[in-house]
């Protein structure tokens, strides 16, 4: 897997979150760079399994939207008298 980054645009929205959530919730400042030091630490330690999950629930979506698919197509078939293909 590649390294989850952000863009420059991305980490400063991030960063201001942090430093948000540290204010409003821990009363405690924290600074840009601490912010960004956290910001980093959280996307190489905990950013794979949230990033797996969305991998997970993709795959779950797609079985399911590949399922109805092949529903769909049987429903197109045609009856016949061959019996090679019955299910």
């Amino acid at each position: 897997m590649s390294k989850i980054e952000f863009s420059a645009d991305e980490k400063s929205i991030l960063n201001a979150k942090i430093q948000k959530y540290f204010q409003d919730e821990l009363n405690q400042e924290i600074g840009q760079f601490d912010a960004d030091f956290l910001l980093d630490f959280f996307a190489e330690e905990v950013g794979p399994y949230f990033y797996n999950r969305g991998l997970h629930d993709a795959q779950a979506l797609m079985s399911a939207q590949l399922d109805n698919i092949s529903d769909a197509l049987y429903e197109l078939e045609k009856p016949t008298e061959f019996r090679g293909h019955d299910r």
